[in-house]
Formats: structure tokens, sequence, C-alpha cells
């Protein structure tokens, strides 16, 4: 095979020539050399393409990792809010169960003191509750909406439990005052002899202020008081023989003369009713019976005006 080459450099053509052999060899050479050249593209775009797609792939994995690290954050924080709001409540329940506790126990006082033994203060029963179904939408409540109830609801406890104290304080003060007031006889089954005011004298057979009541009764038969009261005088006395004197507070003050024998000293506390003496007839007496007298502010009183007699 011959190659002409042109050139203006040359004076004439030139004339190459080259056997086939050497053809096939140059175009083989060339074919391999672009088939190399392709295979390196080939495998560079490959390496460069997995290159991209590990770093593509570790950066999704680090944005997946932050937002999952994101989500947590935010699944604790509301957890952590529950928490804290469950607290909340927990600390009010208390409180409230508290309040509950008090209110019982001063219902159940209140109930004793007013005699009103058929209230129940307790638990053990549910409240009778109820009522048709409800017309509009239910809606449950939020946590702020259930706190705000809570709040309320422990505030009027709170102003219930003031109100039953006060009414407790009063129901304490009639209590006491009824307990201290001089009512009732001294002897149980006893009758009157002789009445507060002017008299014939029994012993003297002179006209004379009697400043007490008189109630006979049986031997043997007990001197109660009339009220809840501190013993201030349990001995003889001129005139009175064995002498009971009980001092009851806001002013009054009740003697209980010519008992048999005294059951009381001084210094004793007293209830209404409770037996303080034995009736009999030591000191100035011409019988069995007791000699009851009242005073207020230091003055006798007629003792009818606070006991009731038979």
């Amino acid at each position: 095979m011959e190659l002409i080459i042109l050139s203006k450099q040359l004076s004439r053509a030139k004339r190459v020539s080259f056997s086939p052999y050497w053809l096939v060899a140059g175009v083989v050479a060339f074919l391999s050399m672009l088939i190399t050249a392709f295979l390196a593209g080939g495998y560079y775009s490959l390496e460069y393409s997995t290159n991209a797609v590990a770093m593509m792939y570790q950066e999704a994995k680090l944005a997946q990792h932050q937002e999952l690290d994101q989500q947590r954050a935010i699944v604790n924080e509301a957890k952590q809010e529950a928490q804290n709001n469950l607290d909340a409540l927990a600390a009010r329940l208390s409180k409230l169960q508290g309040h509950i506790m008090r209110l019982d126990a001063l219902g159940a006082r209140l109930a004793t003191m007013a005699n009103l033994d058929d209230i129940d203060f307790s638990a053990s029963e549910p409240l009778g509750m109820g009522g048709p179904e409800p017309v509009y939408p239910e809606k449950s409540l939020g946590v702020s909406d259930f706190i705000e109830q809570l709040e309320r609801l422990s505030d009027e406890l709170a102003d219930r439990n003031d109100k039953l104290t006060a009414m407790e304080s009063m129901l304490m003060d009639n209590d006491l005052q009824d307990r201290t007031l001089p009512e009732g006889t001294p002897v149980e089954g006893g009758w009157i002899s002789s009445l507060f005011g002017w008299r014939t004298d029994p012993i003297s057979g002179k006209r004379a202020f009697h400043e007490g009541v008189d109630f006979a009764g049986k031997s043997k038969t007990y001197v109660t008081a009339v009220a809840a009261g501190i013993v201030t005088w349990s001995e003889k006395r001129s005139g009175y023989g064995k002498l009971v004197e009980i001092n009851h507070g806001n002013g009054y003050v009740t003697r209980y003369a010519h008992n048999k024998d005294n059951l009381v000293v001084v210094g004793d506390k007293v209830e209404k009713g409770q037996p303080i003496a034995v009736i009999g007839s030591t000191g100035r007496s011409t019988g069995t019976h007791v000699h009851f007298e009242v005073t207020l502010n230091g003055k006798h009183v007629d003792p009818k005006k606070y006991i009731s007699v038979n």
C-alpha cells in the first residue's frame, strides 16, 4: 500500500509505502488505545459516581440522624412537660385530698355536735348523681382547663372549710353554754320543799330570806351537778353542813349543802349530771334534803330562773 503526502514545504509529493500488515497493526493499536481510553474513562466515571453516591448516602444518613435527634428531643420535651403537668396535678390532688379529709372530719364533728347521726361523711357510699344524656356534644378537658377547675374546686373547698369552722366554733360555744349554764335539778326524783325568797324559818320560826331552793329526797340519793365546772369548795361550812361549791364560769356559782358525804374535792372538774355528793342532813337542817343556791356575779338569784323544777 502506498500513501502520498502533500505539503507546501515539499516541492513535490512524497510517497510512503507500507505493507498491509503494518496497516492492520496500526488500526489495532489505534482501536486498543480508544478502548483503553474508554475503559479508563468508564472506570473513572464509576469511581466518581460511587464516591458521589457514598457521600450523598453519608450526608443523607447524617441528616436523618439529626432529624431523629430533633424528633427525640421534641418527644423528650413533650414527655417532660407531660410529667411536669402530671406532677402539678398530683400536687393539686394531694392538697384537695387533704381539704376533703379535713372537711370530712369537721363534718363528722358537726354532725355529732348537732346530733345528726344519720349523716354519713365517709366515702364508703358513692354520692348520688346523674341525669339524661347531654344534648350538646361532649368535649374532653384540656390540661389547662383541668388545672383551672382544680384551682376553683380548691378555693371552694377552702371557703367551705372556713365556714364550717366558724359553724363549729358557734356550736362549740353553744354546747359550752349548754353544759355550763345551770339547768335541771340537783336531785333526781327529789321534790321542792322550800322556795327561794321570804319564808318562816323552819328552825327559828322567824321571818327570814331563803337564798336557795330546798330539794327533799330519799337517803342515799346522789346529788348531781346541774352544769359543768370546777369545784371551789368541798367541806363543812357554818350553817351549810357539808357543802360543795362549783364555779361554772361567766359569773355563775352553784352550791349544794347539807350533804351526808362529798364525792369531789377542790380543783376537780365536773360535768353536767355528774354525782358530786350523797344527800344528807348535816348542818342547820331539819331533814334529808339539798339546799341549792345559784349566784350570778356574787349575787343570789332565784334558781327557778335557770332550773327546771317539778
